[in-house]
């Protein structure tokens, strides 16, 4: 068997992205945080209408990145559904309930002032 290579962080982006599209995520949001910080090179933040489809989404995307890229993310928060943590090393994905995503306001704290988001 071959060994498998990771993929670079804009590679994983990409293929995060698609899965959270694929399973009708809301209001995706990635945040570039290259130069920014030390933890990772991209953020992404996303919305599920309920705690069970917010957990749904974070096991089908750890399973995804598992099954194609041989990666093991770290997942918390699933228990509760109300905030889902996916830590990929150069990509961090948050997944919430639109409530708990409101209260939090992470895109706030992480775009520029009058940044369009993408």
């Amino acid at each position: 068997m071959a060994a498998r290579t990771l993929p670079n962080s804009e590679e994983l982006l990409a293929r995060i992205l698609t899965s959270l599209e694929s399973d009708k995520a809301e209001d995706i949001v990635q945040v570039d945080l290259r130069g920014r910080t030390s933890f990772g090179d991209y953020m992404v933040i996303a919305s599920g209408r309920s705690s069970r489809q917010v957990t749904s989404t974070a096991e089908k995307l750890a399973d995804r990145l598992k099954q194609e890229f041989g990666l093991i993310a770290k997942v918390e928060g699933k228990d509760s559904g109300d905030w889902v943590l996916i830590d990929t090393g150069d990509v961090i994905v948050h997944l919430f309930r639109p409530e708990v995503r409101d209260f939090y306001q992470l895109e706030k704290m992480w775009l520029p002032q009058g940044a369009a988001e993408s």
